[in-house]
């Protein structure tokens, strides 16, 4: 199962307590104090990783700690320092405070790794407490409190191009036909049970990230479907490509364009907003021209010029690929985070 947004605990470790202790060895006089400082805590480190692409290392364990920092002992003998511990997460991971909801962080680069919460400072040993008027100090700090944290994990995928649609719109074979990836593809609705990624090569090093996102339906914006809990990895996207599936007896394309739209409308006026082309699928098994003669018309309403495909016989498939490539060039990314309508 996709596991996408979630909430974990994490606890730096509490800094080690300084030592009291003096110097006592036979034949030396004045020892005089030598309690160590106490270890630092160790601290929790958020790092992204391409590796990664949902948050389920995450579904059982949900609380996770450093560990604390060893005491200071006599002869100045500091305690060892706790060991930090390093949390992998997947590249896109928006990181909030979950109590107050502030945005501490997001995972956008490979690699980049973020301290969330600090381990403690060791206490200092009587050591540091000597003086002239004070030889024989018996005092000492105690190590301070680890930070400690409830965080709110969301994953929003970081893609070029977005894809949307009602179940069944080919989006899956799309993705299939023009990358690497293999979702899983059958003739029934909702087969696509979670996002895929895909990367498209245009040239020998040039190339774009395709999401294919799972199928919306009407009242998806109230809760209906799967795909409402998924538009938000289309949130970073810098296009969408919005497919018809021109054998579609039951929905005529007006009406199933108009569908999508009201429910990207009413998730977010961002993601709305978002350069978004109407691509005509499954040109092979079209039946009925007056249906393309209806997608033509949706698009002069749109000013775009009408884009027909067939994933499976790869009909319009190189010319969509290089179209999108050139509209990339044009758009500035990576695009920011959508806030909800």
């Amino acid at each position: 199962m996709f596991l996408d947004h979630l909430h974990i605990h994490v606890e730096a470790g509490n800094g080690g307590a300084g030592a009291v202790s003096f110097r006592r060895e036979k034949y030396i006089e004045m020892g005089g104090p030598d309690g160590g400082d106490g270890g630092d805590g160790g601290s929790v480190y958020l790092k992204s990783t391409r590796s990664l692409n949902t948050l389920n290392p995450y579904r059982h364990q949900r609380s996770f700690s450093a560990e604390r920092g060893m005491n200071g002992e006599g002869a100045l003998r500091k305690g060892r320092n706790g060991k930090s511990i390093t949390l992998e997460v997947p590249l896109g991971t928006v990181v909030r405070d979950a109590d107050s909801g502030e945005l501490l962080t997001e995972m956008l680069e490979d690699g980049h790794k973020v301290c969330i919460v600090r381990g403690g400072k060791g206490g200092l040993g009587n050591n540091h407490f000597k003086s002239s008027t004070n030889r024989t100090p018996r005092k000492s700090q105690p190590g301070e409190d680890g930070e400690v944290r409830d965080l709110d994990l969301e994953l929003k995928l970081i893609a070029d191009v977005g894809l949307v649609g009602f179940p069944n719109a080919g989006k899956s074979t799309l993705v299939s036909r023009t990358s690497a990836a293999r979702p899983k593809i059958a003739d029934y609705p909702f087969t696509t049970l979670e996002p895929q990624l895909g990367v498209v090569a245009v040239t020998d090093i040039d190339s774009f990230v395709i999401a294919d996102i799972p199928g919306l339906i009407e009242g998806a914006s109230q809760g209906a479907g799967l795909g409402i809990q998924f538009l938000r990895h289309v949130e970073r996207t810098r296009m969408l490509l919005h497919l018809v599936d021109l054998s579609d007896m039951v929905h005529e394309p007006e009406i199933a364009v108009g569908v999508i739209e009201k429910e990207l409308e009413e998730f977010s006026k961002t993601l709305f907003s978002k350069p978004r082309w109407l691509i005509a699928t499954k040109l092979d098994s079209l039946q009925d021209e007056g249906r393309r003669v209806k997608f033509i018309q949706l698009c002069r309403d749109r000013n775009q010029e009408p884009i027909f495909i067939s994933a499976v016989t790869g009909e319009g498939l190189k010319q969509l690929v290089f179209r999108i490539y050139d509209e990339l060039s044009t758009i500035d990314g990576p695009a920011g985070e959508a806030q909800g309508a």
